[in-house]
């Protein structure tokens, strides 16, 4: 939207719901509101849950939506972490549009929002988002590459990277083991990829007490809303 100066960001995580209104730059525009996310959390319940999160937000021109799961268009394919069986095919951007005033809606994986924050738009850079699950998206030369799932493939002793890397882990064998799981399987995605840069968010990567491998660097979980720009903007 060339004129939209005000974009309603929420960041939709296993955990949390997150929102607040940005400029076409990723600044802030307000204080970022958070709730729990309701377990089970079926489609309807989503909706009503952020139309609540969202009241206090106003005046704004467009909404951009990161969401856990694989999407396409405006339509949630898979939702790992809320339930796929019952939110696949789940028209989430035409809903939410309904119900905040008929307002634009783009719909996009929550690591690949995250990722128009924190990439420099430089050769091949990788997003990693420890959370919930694990997430990942990967931009070349600051475009944004097909989404996807490596939370989902094999990691280890037939455990997928969700699995193994997850927030029940963390929760389970502590920061030290699980920081030492994440150091034993960067190196995989840079042998798949190469990549140039590699950027660590979502709410978990603070917690890891390991080295890093070079060109790396944790970043802000915030930037899961900052990002909401991208959809909207090519602001670098």
């Amino acid at each position: 939207m060339k004129h939209a100066k005000r974009i309603l960001a929420i960041d939709i995580g296993g955990t949390g719901l997150k929102a607040a209104i940005i400029d076409a730059k990723g600044k802030l525009l307000s204080e970022h509101l958070r709730v729990l996310t309701p377990h089970p959390c079926p489609p309807a319940l989503m909706v009503k849950t952020l139309r609540a999160l969202v009241k206090p937000l106003k005046s704004f021109d467009c909404i951009s939506i990161g969401f856990p799961g694989v999407v396409r268009g405006t339509h949630v394919l898979t939702a790992p972490h809320l339930g796929t069986d019952i939110w696949t095919g789940y028209d989430l951007a035409g809903h939410l549009s309904r119900k905040l005033g008929g307002k634009p809606v783009r719909l996009i994986n929550d690591a690949d929002m995250q990722g128009f924050a924190v990439i420099k738009g430089k050769g091949l850079e990788l997003v990693v988002t420890l959370g919930t699950g694990f997430g990942t998206a990967l931009f070349r030369e600051g475009e944004l590459m097909p989404h996807m799932e490596i939370a989902h493939m094999p990691a280890h002793n037939g455990k997928t990277f969700d699995d193994y890397l997850g927030d029940k882990v963390l929760k389970k064998v502590g920061a030290k083991k699980w920081s030492s799981r994440v150091s034993r399987m960067l190196p995989f995605l840079y042998t798949m990829l190469h990549y140039d840069h590699l950027y660590l968010g979502g709410g978990n990567a603070k917690k890891l007490v390991t080295a890093l491998p070079p060109k790396t660097i944790i970043v802000s979980n915030i930037a899961g809303l900052k990002g909401g720009a991208g959809l909207w903007y090519s602001y670098r």
